[in-house]
């Protein structure tokens, strides 16, 4: 019998079909296409929202910002965005998109030996998705009872 590698033997979440659109509470994002070892992503943030701080363990990511404007966070560092801005991201380095007052559309490219949404460990949400968050005070404004 043939071994497996132990990625594989993981059972991901189901990545989208090329252009199927996900909806989250920050805004969308789709797969516009994919290969051995890298995926293509349109994810847009609606005005005033924000994706997880998060990071991932088996990927990094490009983002190449195409329209809108608002920030880019990496490892602590904090880049205004237009389009034209570009972010590499490293494995594991802690990030995040915000937009401002119009949304943010942003190309995606995932390099990695697993690309799916399993690999994000989200630190903080504003949605409370995070480990431990309560949706309630998920936004941070409000100390729990």
């Amino acid at each position: 019998m043939a071994e497996t590698s132990p990625a594989l033997e993981h059972k991901p979440s189901p990545s989208p079909h090329q252009n199927e659109r996900v909806e989250r509470p920050w805004g969308w994002f789709e797969s516009l296409g994919c290969g051995e070892g890298y995926q293509v992503k349109r994810l847009l943030v609606r005005a005033g929202q924000r994706i997880s701080l998060q990071r991932h363990q088996h990927r990094s990511e490009h983002w190449v910002v195409v329209a809108g404007e608002g920030w880019l966070e990496c490892e602590g560092s904090s880049t205004p965005a237009e389009a034209g801005t570009c972010l590499a991201i490293a494995q594991g380095a802690i990030h995040r998109a915000s937009a401002g007052a119009r949304d943010l559309l942003i190309v995606e490219v995932q390099h990695g030996p697993w690309l799916s949404e399993d690999d994000i460990e989200r630190l903080s949400d504003d949605y409370g998705r995070a480990p431990g968050q309560d949706p309630a005070i998920a936004d941070g404004s409000t100390s729990p009872p």
